[in-house]
């Protein structure tokens, strides 16, 4: 009953999630009970209790510091012309009803690597493709689903995104080697749900009349404009580039970017570089025409870096510290290395956690900053294997917190995605908001499905070793200490 007691914590947080209290509400009540279940069941004075929250945050500082720089380069990638030229490319080849599900996929897979975001993405692209399925007659419901697969590609994978750079910090592990092991893994979700979306877009019967992305953008009402000039300021400059168009070399810091990070160069400088030929590009080619309209930008970013984001991740980060201080998660470790007879067993019973915990917490940042810690604490304990072997099972544990977030949200029907993705789809093509359903999005959302199911599967079977860089090692190269 006392170690029951000790996660009545986590109870508290997730039950406050699922009410609908935000995160940033949630997360200092909890720590607060917390601290109280601390000191009643380990009779840990309140100091003791500070010491370990405070300590648990330091972890956190070098994840803040790239926080800072990647919602810089994510505002500026949209306001510069970066994104709008990653979209025109992707739809250069020309859309029509067939293939306007399958494009807005690559686009925002495209669009969600180069700014980090997932919902910035939906919210610049849903508006381009909504109004350009209505237009040559697509199917729309498959079309959202396509978008907000793509737009959560970039979420799990990108070098900027907050989830992966959480998630990576975490479990110890560098953000490119954690983008390295599961590079190929990803691309072959992404070539599969394209062919899925492809063939779902020809069967259908649709028309195959093709328009420009201009025209989609020219339909798009003026209330539409209003909305998203309020939230989202850069979201209309990018669009309004897609519609003029921007000179194509306008790609390049992307690519600079990408091959920064698949040559292993440190995050930070990758970061770095992103914004410094985002505006050297820009002024060269003449999308950007005040430096200091450029640092407003930038400023923009940082600014919403050091809101929401960072204060959600001290509550949470200090709430973790606690738990941990007091072992808190002991009851579901011994009952994962329980059920567990090998490695591959223990890491994929950390998988369907994560997942368990993003459908309970209904926030996929809440679940990789609960759960992760849990993920990190049974493998540390219970595996025996050499350092370089474990360091490939944070990898695994990395990945797991943040597909599982971020793709898994796309399969809970009252998840915060979403709601957001209802909310903006009905808000930006109000003529179906009565069909735009979670239940719909769900349906055709199907990276989210190949992800989700793949990943369990290739984990628990062991075929991963087909995949290159994503094979974990193997017994008796690893083993549980019980079996030792």
């Amino acid at each position: 009953m006392r170690n029951v007691f000790k996660l009545t914590p986590v109870v508290l947080i997730a039950g406050l999630m699922i009410y609908g209290i935000d995160i940033l509400i949630a997360a200092p009540i909890s720590f607060g009970y917390a601290i109280i279940v601390g000191m009643i069941t380990e009779r840990f004075k309140f100091k003791e209790l500070l010491d370990a929250a405070l300590e648990n945050l330091t972890h956190f500082l070098i994840v803040f510091l790239i926080l800072q720089l990647a919602y810089g380069v994510a505002e500026s990638f949209m306001t510069t012309g970066v994104a709008a030229s990653a979209i025109n490319l992707a739809l250069s080849l020309g859309v029509n009803a067939s293939t306007v599900a399958v494009a807005g996929f690559l686009a925002t897979c495209i669009l969600s690597i180069a700014t980090g975001t997932s919902w910035g993405t939906f919210a610049a692209c849903a508006p381009i493709f909504l109004w350009l399925n209505h237009i040559i007659g697509g199917d729309v419901l498959l079309t959202i689903g396509a978008i907000a697969g793509g737009s959560c590609f970039g979420d799990n994978i990108g070098l900027i995104s907050d989830t992966t750079v959480v998630s990576s910090g975490i479990q110890g592990v560098e953000i490119i080697k954690r983008v390295r092991h599961q590079g190929v893994w990803s691309l072959l979700c992404l070539i599969a749900a394209s062919v899925v979306f492809y063939v779902m877009g020809s069967s259908m019967g649709l028309p195959n009349t093709a328009v420009s992305a201009a025209d989609a953008i020219a339909m798009v009402p003026q209330e539409v404009w209003d909305v998203l000039q309020e939230e989202r300021a850069s979201a209309v400059t990018l669009l309004e580039q897609v519609q003029s168009g921007v000179p194509m070399l306008m790609i390049l810091p992307l690519i600079i970017v990408l091959g920064l990070a698949i040559a292993g160069v440190t995050t930070l400088i990758c970061l770095g570089s992103g914004i410094i030929s985002a505006l050297l590009f820009g002024l060269a080619l003449g999308t950007v025409t005040s430096i200091p309209d450029f640092i407003d930008t930038v400023y923009t970013g940082f600014s919403d870096a050091g809101g929401w984001s960072i204060a959600m991740m001290l509550w949470v980060g200090a709430f973790g510290g606690v738990m941990n201080k007091m072992d808190a998660f002991r009851p579901i470790a011994e009952m994962i290395v329980r059920v567990s007879k090998n490695v591959r067993q223990l890491m994929t019973c950390n998988a369907m956690l994560c997942l368990f915990g993003n459908a309970a917490l209904a926030d996929e940042m809440a679940q990789i900053v609960t759960i992760g810690p849990i993920l990190k604490d049974v493998t540390e304990k219970n595996v025996e294997a050499s350092p370089e072997d474990m360091y490939t099972l944070a990898l695994r544990n990395a990945t797991f917190s943040d597909a599982m977030g971020v793709l898994g949200s796309q399969l809970v029907p009252w998840h915060v995605y979403l709601g957001f993705f209802i909310g903006i789809s009905s808000s930006v093509y109000p003529l179906a908001s009565d069909i735009i359903t979670a239940g719909g999005i769900i349906k055709y959302n199907y990276l989210a499905w190949i992800s989700v199911i793949s990943m369990l599967v290739l984990t628990f079977t062991g075929w991963d070793r087909f995949i290159p860089l994503f094979k974990l090692p193997s017994e008796p190269q690893v083993r549980l200490k019980k079996a030792a």
